[in-house]
């Protein structure tokens, strides 16, 4: 359980990972300080390990950059939420080992409780009481994640074996 901290419609990579901090890119543990900040400058200090992004339409646009979900990851983000994602930023989501979820947020506030049953394909959001559904992940993107993203599941296994 965490909670939602609510961000709009378009929240690029640049707003997730400011270009001005690129030398930080080789210490991303230190960029992870600075994440989410030009959207909301108190995210990254008042953000507790487990809470949610919850974003609108098109989250993650901009640069392919894979520090954007990178950050949110280190930062302890459980997941980010979100009406559309970038597709480029989607799949290194996955690829880190990030869950990104595509679902309806508009029923989701600042602050809310939420669950995830990512086998079931439901928020639940705790604070309302109420429950959105959203299409559940293919075994092979759970298994991804479950071991961490793509470069972890091939050191576990050896090669792309997901059974």
């Amino acid at each position: 359980m965490g909670k939602a901290f609510k961000f709009g419609d378009n929240i690029s990579t640049d707003h997730i990972a400011p270009g001005r901090l690129f030398h930080l890119r080789s210490n991303l543990e230190e960029f992870a300080k600075h994440v989410l900040e030009d959207a909301d400058p108190t995210f990254a200090s008042t953000m507790n390990k487990g809470d949610f992004v919850v974003g609108g339409n098109n989250f993650g646009l901009g640069s392919s950059r894979e520090h954007a979900p990178q950050i949110i990851k280190i930062s302890g983000v459980q997941a980010v939420l979100a009406k559309s994602f970038a597709r480029i930023f989607y799949r290194n989501c996955i690829n880190i080992g990030l869950l990104a979820i595509e679902c309806d947020t508009d029923k989701i506030d600042a602050q809310d409780e939420l669950e995830i049953d990512v086998k079931k394909g439901v928020v639940k959001d705790i604070t309302k009481n109420i429950e959105i559904e959203f299409s559940p992940l293919p075994d092979v993107m759970i298994k991804l994640l479950q071991d961490g993203g793509l470069v972890e599941h091939i050191k576990k296994n050896g090669d792309f074996n997901l059974n």
